[in-house]
Formats: structure tokens, C-alpha cells, sequence
């Protein structure tokens, strides 16, 4: 029998709330039977009491609501979400007896988000959407009652919040957009800083699922800005949906060190094993990515047992993948394949159930028919993908790249090289259908991994046989696809930008549905409707733009005229150059690919040691030597095989790898001869056929902090007849983005920072802050000439596919046609007079690389700058 008399009522009252809140926070921190085993306490202590008196009764009511009602939320993550939306049910009757229409307005709001939250949760996000719009219509109109304005509209704000998350899972980005946007706004201006971070954080997710990975990660680094800023810890979510950003763009070393920082604030929290689990199964992938097989089996064995006391089956099986993938490339490198070790990942696809898990048991089957082909039973491995199923529309990229690369390696395994080529080159189209789909650079460069292997198989069958000719098209065919579009900064059509970003989205739900076993046919037949609709409106290709086609030997020479062209490639450690001059194309073979590599390494060290201006003379002296050596070394393995053929030529030279950090004036038979570096073929034609508008300013920027000599920008200035010249406060990043938007030649003096792993937040300090590579790239007209001084910024890190990435290339990707830049560090005076000589000559008439080569020669080892692009 309830307690009526015996206890003080308004205590009980407390007590339960001191509960509930103690319940929230526990949950809040992952620690759902803790929170249960609270909120049960405060249920059976509400149950003691039976008010009277009005007021207190309808305290008391409204307090059974609300544990009710949070405790709903708690047991569907223990006990499943049938659990949790039944006693949601129960909080609605209860609501039925609350008189004041007040606190029924705030109670309904609470429930109806929580079965919001629940019915999204399931994957029934029509149904979630409608929950929201009536907890959002309840809490309205409970805000508009008035009381404690920031506490209410705390409320609407996770509302809004969450309405925007499922409108964004749905394809409907203009309503979670516009949903997101009025939440950070609402939570900014009532001083709610963790809402506003959180909605920053839900439009970053929003940003990554349409493509847009520099505005995600933006947007990522603004949220947890604002949390440091106020003293709150960053969610869990946060860093593991910006590794999953990263990882996108195939940047998976700055992804892996996102997600050390996660797990180590996880373990030192004793975080909850399932999230503990997912950022372990993250990091396993990254490892993978950057070879750290080890780190990657160690974290997925790791995540494969929490994620199975979790009973998260689609974790479990993508843990036991990824450990399948480690021995599998474990075994190949060797040559060494056990008998077990293909029949484990065969057991493994077995035990899986489809076809929810189909997509996985092909992969783990895909892992044996490699190994088997490399034990070399052929008709075993034939056996084996017969089982492979087509790729459906949606299959990811991975899925698409193995199988053909399964079959391109049966082909070779039966003789039948043709065949080989043939499905590397469709793997290569499947790879340019998912560029064309994907928008931004940083999302076409990490595709690039994706292809790695079929490309390197594909420059080994053609190496083999020898054939310059055919050895050309290959290369282009396979390296630098990035420079392959035709720079589109945006959508021209509002309505086609918002099908294409529905799409991308409603793609990510499919999979993230499959992921979590939900139904996935009306999500499937929105997309259908979407793409459909896109396609009638345009959508041909991808935000980055049109692509070209990849240049044929015809136009190359037509375009070449005098100039001699040398693409280096390596197979393996074996370098080789296929030099074109005028109808002429020859194979050369020059020796060890790690060999030209390490010199290339000690060369710009020695440059770096030699760039101060003040070194002890006895200093400079051993460091020259050591350089000259170097160069040497470089020289007589990479331009000496090749003088009988390239003459006294001017060169574009097309490097590989490690090559790319080659500064070839520093050379001694390049020694003041012009010569231009470009990605690809495709890239030096694309950039030397652009045509040019009017002649356009020539605008000369000069950042903070620059030593005096580098930042001599008046005396550059007095070369042109009228240059524009920004310093001091006329230096922000907005009026130097306006101002290079056309330009002519745009000389940039100003401290810069090189992002290996993410070369579009490579940047530029001016007066304001930092200047992005992303924002150059956003231009409408991009300077035709960019010259970098004083920074390092023409520093590449190659990806797999000689995707050379740092801030001067995202610039020639962007439109730019020539970039000029150091590829080493340059001391302030040498770095003066070098860009003196080099505008005193463009002014003059001269051609970039005419007048760089010039430039370079007076002083080569501390001049190491470059001419990107075409020249």
C-alpha cells in the first residue's frame, strides 16, 4: 500500500528527481544498467507516495512521467527498442491524467522526442520525423507559456537537433539544413554553448554524407573548438566521425592519430565496450590503410571480443575481415600461403548470414580466391569467385576493385594477359564512375588507393613486354586522376545540387541501415526516385567537374613541339622513363627505384642544412659538397641515360613517387635549361591548351611576420607597370580571395604550413589567419600564374596512383595553370633574390619556366624551386 501519512511527500519529490537526474547523466556517459539500476530506485521511491493535495500531486505525477519516460530510453539499449517504445506508451497514459495543459505540453514534448529517438534508432525514420514535429509542436508551444527561456529552448534545440539528424538519414538535406542551422543559431543566441557544438557537430555529419569533406572537417574543428573553449570534453562521436571524414579521403595516418586520442580518453574514462569496440574496429582500418598490419590485427582482434559481447554481429564479421585482409597480404608478400589459411576465410564466409551479410562473406571469399591462386590452384580460385556476385549499384568501391582485380590475377594465372589488361581496364572505368559520383578533390584523391593494386598490375603486364608506346597510355591511364577534371567550382543548378547531395546521403543510409540489419526498400526507392531526377536534371558528373579525356601520344607530341617529355614509373624497385620527342618514344630502364628515392631524401636534407643565410663558410662548404654529390647522384641515374635522346631540349618532366621532391634545375645537365614537372601527360595538356582571358593584374601579397628581404613585395612591384599590393590590414584572407579571382600572376610571400595528410587544409598565414588551399580551390577564376615564396608548400605527399597532393598542386587541379614554388626550405635573401631575377624576367617577356630556369641557375643549391604545370 502506498505511504501517504508517514512520509514527507514534497523529500520523496526530491529524492526521485536527484535520481532521474543521476539516472540522465549516467546514461548520457554510456553507462546504461547503471542508469537503469538509478531510475528504477526512483520509480519504486515515487511509488511510495499516492499526494492528495493537488499541486503536489501533479509534481509527483510529472516526476513518474519523467522516469518513465527516460527509462524507456535506457532499457531500449539493454533490453531493445520493443521495450522501450511500450513504456514510452505507458508515459503517454499517464500524461492523460495532468490537468495544467502547461506541463502536458513539456511532458508530451519529452516523450514524443524519446519515441523520436527510438522509432530512428529502428530505422523507421518517416515515423521518427513524425515524432519530432510533435515534440517540436508541443515544446513550441510550451516555450511560448513562458518560464526558464534557457532551459526551454535547451528542449526545442535537441529536438531540432535530432529532427535534423533523421531528415539528413532521409535524403531531405534543405529541411536538415535548414533544421541544423536554426538549432545552432537558437542555441548561440540563449548561451548554450554544448547545443551549439552539437549542432555544429550533426551539420559537420551532414557536410560528409553529401561529400563535402573539407566543410565536414571544418565544421568538425569549430565543434570541438567550442567545447575546449567552454571546458566541456569532446563527445566520443565527434573524433570518430571525423577520423570517419579522414578515412573518406583515404587520409588515413591523420585518421589513426584521431582515433589514438579517442581510446586514449576512452581507457582512461573506462569507457562503455561498445564504443570502446566501434573507435578499436575504426582504427583497425586505418592501421590497415598505412600498412601498420600488426596495429591493425592487434585492434581488430580487440574489437571483434567487445563487439561480441556487444552482439553487434556486422561489427564482429568486419573485425574478423579485416584480420582475414592482414594475414592474406601477410601471406601474398612472403610467397609462403598456407594450406588453412584460405580455407579459414572460406569457413568464415560460410558462417555468415545472407544476405545480410553477403557483402562481407564475398569479400572474406575474394581473400581466398588470391591465396589460392597464389598457391597456385587455379581452379580452386575459378571455383571460388564463381561464387563472387556481381557488384550491385551500391556495392562500395572496395568490393568493385577486388573482384576485378581477383579476376584480372586468374587471367595472368591462366596465360591470358588480354584478358588481364581488359579487366583492369574496366576496374579503372568502375573507379571513374565513382570519381564522377563524388564531389571535392580530397574524395577523388582517396580513390586513388582503391585502384592501387589494379594500377601497379596493370604497369607490370605492360612493362613486361616492353612496349613504350603502350607502356605511355597505360601510365595516363592510371596515375594522376585527379588532374583528369575540368575544375567545376559548383552546381550551376540549385535544384540538381540538392538531388545530387540527396543521393550521396541517402547512399550512406543504405549502408548504414544494412549495417544495423534495419529494411533498407523504401530508403532504396527514394535514392532511385533522386538519381532519377538528377539525372534528367544534368547530372552527369561530379561536383569537381567534367572529366577529360586522357591524353593520347598524337596530341601530346602535336603539343610537345621541340620540348622532350620523360614520365618516369616504377615497377616494383624498378625505375624506368618513357621519353617522347618529337614521333619518337623510347623506353629507358635506370636502375633501382629505391636508390633514386634515397638520394632524392639525403639531396633535400643537404638543401635544407645549406638554406640559412649566415652558416659558418667551413659549413657551407661541407654541406655544398654533400649536396653536389647528391645532385650528381641523381643526375647521372635519371638524366645521363637519357642525354643521347632529349638532346639540349627544353623538358616536361611527368615524376613517380618519391621523384616528385626532385628539384631538377639543381641538376647539373638541367642546370638553367626550362624545364616544367606536371602530374601527368593529361595535366601538362590540359594546362598548356587553357586558354588564356585578357591579360588580368598581376596582384603581390605579403604576409605577417616575413623577414624584411622576402617581403620586399614594393620592389617586385616596380617590374610591372600596375601590380596590386596588399600588406598589413589589406592581407586578410577575404579581400586576397577577392583580389586573386582573375588575376594574372599572383605572387604569395607569407609563412606557409604543408598538411601532408590533408593537402587542402595546406595553408597560408595572412593578417586575419589562415589562408586554405580548399578556399583557392573555390575560386571562379583561379590565377593563371601562382608564385609561393618564402614556405614549403610545393611539398607533395604522393598517394598510391602518383596522386601528388600539397598546396601548389591543389592549385593546378583547381584551374591554375602554373604554380612556382620552392620544393625545399630557402633562405630569406637567397629566396629575395631568386624572386627578383625571376619577375624581372617574366616582366621582361620571358615564359615561367624560361625565366625560373634562369633564376635557378645563379645559385642552384639555394634557389630549389620548381615550375609546376605547363610553363
Amino acid at each position: 500500500m502506498p505511504v501517504t501519512a508517514s512520509l514527507d511527500e514534497a523529500a520523496v519529490i526530491r529524492e526521485a528527481r536527484e535520481l532521474h537526474r543521476e539516472g540522465i547523466d549516467a546514461s548520457c556517459a554510456g553507462r546504461h544498467h547503471e542508469a537503469a539500476r538509478l531510475l528504477r530506485r526512483g520509480q519504486s521511491l515515487a511509488d511510495t507516495i499516492d499526494p492528495v493535495d493537488p499541486e503536489v500531486r501533479s509534481d509527483w505525477l510529472a516526476m513518474r512521467i519523467r522516469l518513465t519516460s527516460t527509462f524507456a530510453g535506457v532499457v531500449a539499449e539493454t533490453e531493445g527498442p520493443v521495450t522501450g517504445l511500450a513504456g514510452l506508451a505507458e508515459a503517454r497514459r499517464l500524461i492523460e491524467d495532468v490537468a495544467d495543459p502547461v506541463v502536458r505540453a513539456e511532458l508530451l514534448g519529452r516523450v514524443e522526442h524519446n519515441r523520436g529517438l527510438l522509432l530512428l534508432n529502428t530505422g523507421l525514420i518517416e515515423e521518427a520525423i513524425t515524432a519530432f514535429d510533435s515534440a517540436l509542436e508541443h515544446k513550441e508551444r510550451r516555450l511560448a507559456a513562458g518560464g526558464p527561456v534557457s532551459t526551454l529552448v535547451d528542449l526545442v534545440v535537441k529536438s531540432l537537433w535530432s529532427r535534423g539528424t533523421a531528415h539528413t538519414r532521409l535524403g531531405l538535406i534543405g529541411q536538415a539544413r535548414q533544421d541544423l542551422t536554426r538549432a545552432l543559431t537558437l542555441a548561440t543566441e540563449h548561451g548554450l554553448p554544448e547545443r551549439a557544438a552539437d549542432a555544429s557537430h550533426a551539420l559537420g555529419v551532414l557536410n560528409l554524407r553529401i561529400g563535402d569533406v573539407p566543410a565536414a572537417l571544418r565544421r568538425y574543428e569549430n565543434s570541438e573548438r567550442e567545447y575546449r573553449k567552454h571546458g566541456l570534453d569532446m563527445p566520443v562521436p565527434l573524433g570518430l566521425d571525423r577520423a570517419h571524414a579522414l578515412m573518406a579521403a583515404g587520409l588515413a595516418d591523420e585518421a589513426g592519430s584521431q582515433l589514438d586520442t579517442v581510446l586514449t580518453v576512452l581507457r582512461a574514462e573506462r569507457g562503455v565496450p561498445r564504443y570502446l569496440g566501434n573507435v578499436e574496429l575504426y582504427r583497425a582500418a586505418a592501421a590497415y590503410m598505412t600498412d601498420e598490419l600488426d596495429l591493425a590485427r592487434d585492434m581488430a582482434s580487440s574489437a571483434r571480443q567487445r563487439m561480441r559481447r556487444w552482439g553487434c554481429e556486422t561489427c564482429v564479421a568486419n573485425a574478423t575481415l579485416i584480420g582475414l585482409r592482414v594475414d592474406t597480404v601477410l601471406a601474398l608478400r612472403s610467397g609462403r600461403v598456407s594450406r588453412s589459411l584460405p580455407g579459414r576465410a572460406l569457413d568464415f564466409a560460410d558462417s555468415l548470414p545472407v544476405p545480410r551479410l553477403a557483402e562481407q562473406a564475398a569479400l572474406a571469399r575474394m581473400l581466398a580466391a588470391r591465396l589460392e591462386i597464389r598457391r597456385g590452384d587455379v581452379d580452386a580460385a575459378a571455383a571460388i569467385l564463381d561464387r563472387v556476385p556481381r557488384p550491385g549499384k551500391l556495392a562500395p568501391i572496395d568490393y568493385r576493385m577486388l573482384r576485378r582485380l581477383c579476376r584480372a590475377e586468374l587471367a595472368i594465372a591462366r596465360g591470358r594477359r588480354a584478358a588481364a589488361l581488359t579487366e583492369i581496364r574496366a576496374g579503372l572505368t568502375d573507379l571513374d564512375h565513382v570519381r564522377d559520383r563524388m564531389g571535392g578533390l580530397e574524395l577523388l584523391s582517396g580513390t586513388a588507393l582503391h585502384g592501387r593494386e589494379l594500377a601497379e598490375l596493370a604497369v607490370q603486364l605492360v612493362l613486361d613486354g616492353g612496349n613504350a608506346r603502350r607502356l605511355f597510355s597505360w601510365l595516363e591511364r592510371t596515375r594522376a586522376q585527379t588532374y583528369r577534371y575540368e575544375p567545376l567550382t559548383h552546381v550551376g543548378n540549385p535544384e540538381l545540387a540538392e538531388r545530387i547531395a540527396e543521393v550521396r546521403s541517402l547512399t550512406q543510409s543504405i549502408h548504414q541501415a544494412e549495417h544495423d540489419g534495419h529494411a533498407t526498400g523504401a530508403l532504396r526507392a527514394r535514392r532511385a526516385e533522386r538519381l532519377r531526377e538528377a539525372n534528367r536534371l544534368g547530372w552527369h558528373t561530379g561536383r569537381w567537374g567534367s572529366p577529360r579525356p586522357v591524353a593520347g601520344l598524337t596530341d601530346v607530341m602535336a603539343r610537345l613541339g621541340d620540348r622532350a617529355l620523360v614520365s618516369f614509373a616504377a615497377c616494383e624497385d624498378a625505375l624506368v622513363a618513357v621519353v617522347v620527342v618529337g614521333s619518337d618514344v623510347r623506353l629507358a630502364r635506370l636502375g633501382s627505384a629505391g636508390q633514386a628515392a634515397e638520394s632524392a631524401r639525403m639531396l633535400n636534407a643537404d638543401l635544407n642544412a645549406l638554406a640559412p643565410d649566415h652558416l659558418p663558410e667551413p659549413l657551407v662548404r661541407v654541406m655544398s659538397a654533400s649536396a653536389c654529390k647528391q645532385a650528381d647522384r641523381l643526375d647521372a641515374q635519371l638524366v645521363r641515360p637519357l642525354a643521347e635522346l632529349i638532346g639540349e631540349r627544353e623538358l616536361v618532366v611527368v615524376p613517380t613517387g618519391a621523384l616528385y621532391a626532385v628539384p631538377w634545375g639543381v641538376l647539373p645537365t638541367l642546370r638553367g635549361r626550362p624545364t616544367v614537372v606536371a602530374p601527368s601527360a593529361t595535366a601538362w595538356l590540359a594546362a598548356n591548351r587553357a586558354e588564356s582571358g585578357p591579360a588580368g593584374r598581376t596582384v603581390l601579397v605579403r604576409g605577417p611576420g616575413l623577414p624584411a628581404a622576402v617581403g620586399e613585395i614594393d620592389k617586385l612591384g616596380a617590374h610591372y607597370a600596375t601590380a596590386a599590393l596588399m600588406s598589413g590590414r589589406q592581407a586578410s584572407v577575404a579581400t586576397v580571395l577577392e583580389a586573386l579571382d582573375g588575376a594574372e600572376i599572383a605572387h604569395l610571400a607569407a609563412h606557409g604550413v604543408h598538411e601532408p595528410e590533408n593537402a587542402l587544409f595546406s595553408r597560408l598565414e595572412l593578417t586575419d589567419g589562415p589562408l586554405y588551399a580548399h578556399e583557392m580551390a573555390g575560386l571562379a577564376h583561379p590565377p593563371r600564374q601562382v608564385v609561393l615564396a618564402a614556405c614549403e608548400l610545393a611539398l607533395n605527399r604522393i598517394r598510391p596512383g602518383d596522386e601528388p597532393l600539397g598546396f601548389a598542386s591543389a592549385l593546378l587541379a583547381s584551374g591554375s595553370q602554373v604554380v612556382v614554388a620552392p620544393l625545399s626550405r630557402v633562405g630569406d635573401q637567397a629566396c629575395a633574390a631568386a624572386m627578383d631575377d625571376y619577375h624581372r624576367s617574366l616582366a621582361a617577356g620571358a615564359r615561367p619556366a624560361v625565366a625560373l630556369a634562369d633564376a635557378i641557375a645563379v645559385d642552384p643549391l639555394r634557389r630549389p624551386f620548381v615550375c609546376l604545370g605547363s610553363g
